[in-house]
């Protein structure tokens, strides 16, 4: 195994990347050999920027979303040399330089020198994703069809809610994500929240708040909340379901497009290196 970068100690500068994309063109966030990336366009970018890197610029991202998801509140960060830096030169800066070589979907909000500690995946301590439905009620706007799931039934919101309750607290999620060797489904969702928004149309909005989500678990548990405000299941299936943490029997993971990454939240400035070594400790269940 590497030895795990340290800015300070490996004379690298880091910076803070915070950024918007619309995902429905490409294959996640993540780099993958042969497939359109969003993690692929900044690295091009920033190679014609700043000259190759053997390690990607120690790039690493607060949350690897699927292929179809968006993102209005991405966050990265990179580490760079003063080598490196001395070839920006004088342009408009380093976010000006990057949104004019990156492609017209994927816009960087924002460039930092971050805190001492900060790491853009670990010291996060929470995610929030929205996901929007356009049910039998709201109005289907073709403008937003692509961040919005279209569905032709009405969905009761209060019965979504209610449904929501059990999937709260700190759980085993094996029901709602897709397992990875040596990684766990144990995440604590803080809040999710099922509103209609009257002024986007009357189009529905779950919003989730957790410290992290596992694989397909944010659009698994939308499978739940939409059976459940159909009507073709209860609250009290959506426990059973928890409870059994097995994928066998479970709800459909529903489309891409509706969800997007719209906030990452950090500690105080002094608590960001305690969270990122706390955050890569393996989660266990204390069930005593």
């Amino acid at each position: 195994m590497s030895k795990p970068v340290d800015p300070q100690v490996d004379g690298l500068i880091r910076y803070r990347l915070d950024l918007a994309y619309d995902g429905t063109d490409y294959f996640g966030f993540a780099f993958q050999k042969g497939h359109k990336t969003v993690q692929g366009e900044l690295l091009k970018a920033l190679t014609t920027v700043f000259g190759k890197s053997k390690a990607s610029f120690e790039m690493r991202v607060a949350g690897r979303t699927d292929a179809g998801v968006h993102a209005t509140g991405q966050v990265v960060h990179i580490d760079l040399t003063p080598t490196q830096l001395k070839r920006l030169g004088r342009t408009v800066g380093m976010m000006g330089s990057l949104n004019d070589l990156l492609p017209t979907d994927i816009r960087i909000l924002d460039v930092t020198e971050p805190p001492k500690g900060f790491d853009a995946r670990y010291s996060a301590s929470y995610r929030k994703y929205r996901y929007i439905i356009a049910d039998k009620l709201a109005i289907k706007n073709p403008l937003l069809a692509r961040s919005t799931l279209w569905i032709k039934f009405e969905l009761d919101t209060l019965a979504m809610q209610a449904a929501s309750l059990a999937l709260v607290g700190l759980h085993d999620y094996a029901s709602f994500c897709r397992p990875k060797d040596g990684a766990t489904t144990i995440r604590e969702v803080r809040s999710i929240k099922v509103s209609r928004n009257k002024k986007a149309g009357n189009v529905i909005e779950v919003e989730l708040v957790a410290d992290a989500f596992c694989h397909n678990m944010v659009r698994s548990i939308v499978g739940a909340l939409i059976a459940a405000g159909g009507g073709r299941v209860g609250s009290d299936q959506v426990a059973a379901t928890l409870a059994r943490r097995s994928r066998v029997g479970s709800f459909k993971v529903q489309p891409p497009h509706g969800l997007t990454l719209i906030e990452v939240g950090y500690p105080p400035n002094s608590q960001l290196a305690a969270q990122a070594e706390q955050a890569k400790n393996l989660r266990t269940l204390d069930e005593n």
